[in-house]
């Protein structure tokens, strides 16, 4: 591998469960022989020395999405961070890399000589067959379906390495989760096209779910809450305009039972995320629906959902992509959930955003706001009446506060 690493070279590492282990933990260990190269990667899930900058500039990371690992990394100083949406980061890579190299994670090869990326097409889909491709092939990972193979005669070279896939266990509703989920669902039709993604509220509405007809689904993130609807029969996909009675993803995460579901399914299709995530595909579905969490709102309908208490935590991911995508949708409803207060008991929904927030989707793209109070309907209202929806759906206890700070913020007439 260290063979086809160039001075300046970028490495272009598949986000989550795609992290090539083994070949990283020999780059590592080379590091001092090498000069200026990077590593791109979206969403880092293995802590590793050279993030805390061990060996300066001569290994460095680029993150596209902030984790627990790279979060502090990032703060310290140590690693960089690019913004941008998720359907843009295949046009930023081939705009901003110098030398591109792909390694990546890899099923073992079928009798064709096809490996598949498995979990994931993302970002690294988009460089198969236009730079050297490096695989760590690995038994664990699934075979999958879609525009993620590679055959063997396009790699400059691979590596066999077998290791347990990260696993993510799914998240447990609270009651607050259960009532948000069952808001959600109350307003989506059968047959209409799902986004959602990790995480209790996504799980909650999942659940809620249960006893609609002909969904489909057209997600970033794959995760276990899926498995039930396709086998209860919610999950057809038969009203779907765009690869239909598929599930289509751009990359998954979860447990075991996901990663074996996946395997040699043909019902689902791993595809590049300037695909699943563009909104004006995601608009030609009719009926599209969008969940995304945020970490506060404003009243103007401002999100901020990368920053907690005004300081980076995260990243803006497809959450953009996905609201502006329900919106050119016939009959598409895009929602952002909260919970209504952190648990110090502040409100989440804010007169204006705590100094230092950046804002994720813009208040003329914000559709609908659920918290487990209700739904604030937002599209098409005036400012006044856009505040007075998103009081109503605070904690009671907040929500005389609001009402004062609001005639303040002139929001409603004196």
């Amino acid at each position: 591998m260290l063979d086809h690493i160039p001075p300046g070279a970028d490495l272009i590492v598949p986000m989550a469960a795609g992290e090539p282990v083994a070949t990283l933990d020999a780059i590592e260990e080379a590091a001092e022989t090498l000069e200026g190269v990077r590593v791109h990667q979206m969403h880092c899930l293995r802590d590793r020395p050279y993030l805390h900058g061990e060996f300066g500039d001569r290994l460095r990371h680029v993150s596209y999405f902030l984790s627990h690992v790279t979060r502090p990394a990032f703060h310290a100083g140590t690693i960089d961070y690019v913004p941008t949406n998720f359907s843009e980061v295949p046009a930023v890579l081939r705009d901003h890399t110098r030398m591109p190299v792909l390694v990546a994670m890899a099923s073992p090869p079928d009798q064709h000589g096809l490996c598949s990326l498995g979990t994931n097409a993302e970002y690294v889909a988009r460089f198969i067959g236009r730079v050297p491709v490096f695989l760590e092939i690995n038994p664990q990972m699934p075979r999958s379906f879609g525009l993620n193979q590679v055959h063997l005669s396009q790699v400059v070279g691979f590596c066999e390495h077998e290791t347990e896939m990260p696993e993510v266990t799914p998240a447990v509703p609270d009651a607050r989760d259960h009532a948000i989920g069952e808001l959600i669902a109350a307003r989506i039709p059968d047959g209409a096209t799902v986004q959602t993604g990790i995480g209790a509220i996504p799980n909650a509405v999942l659940e809620a779910l249960r006893d609609h007809r002909d969904l489909g689904i057209h997600t970033e993130l794959l995760s276990d809450g899926i498995i039930d609807l396709v086998e209860r029969g919610v999950v057809t996909g038969i009203s779907k305009r765009r690869w239909p009675y598929t599930v289509v993803a751009t990359f998954a995460l979860g447990t075991r039972r996901l990663y074996d579901w996946m395997h040699d399914n043909a019902g689902v299709h791993m595809l590049p995320v300037d695909l699943v995530n563009d909104p004006r595909r995601i608009g030609t579905e009719p009926n599209f629906v969008s969940i995304n969490a945020t970490t506060e709102v404003d009243l103007y309908g401002q999100c901020a959902s990368e920053t907690v208490a005004g300081r980076y935590y995260s990243g803006s991911g497809g959450q953009a992509d996905f609201a502006r995508g329900a919106m050119f949708s016939e009959g598409g409803r895009a929602f952002v959930v909260l919970h209504s207060t952190t648990r110090d008991g502040r409100s989440r929904i804010r007169p204006i955003l705590t100094p230092g927030s950046v804002v994720t989707t813009l208040k003329n793209t914000v559709d609908h706001v659920v918290t487990e109070y209700g739904v604030a309907d937002l599209r098409g209202r005036t400012m006044a009446e856009r505040a007075r929806a998103l009081i109503e759906v605070a904690h009671p206890e907040h929500r005389a506060d609001l009402e004062r700070e609001a005639l303040e913020w002139d929001f409603f007439a004196r």
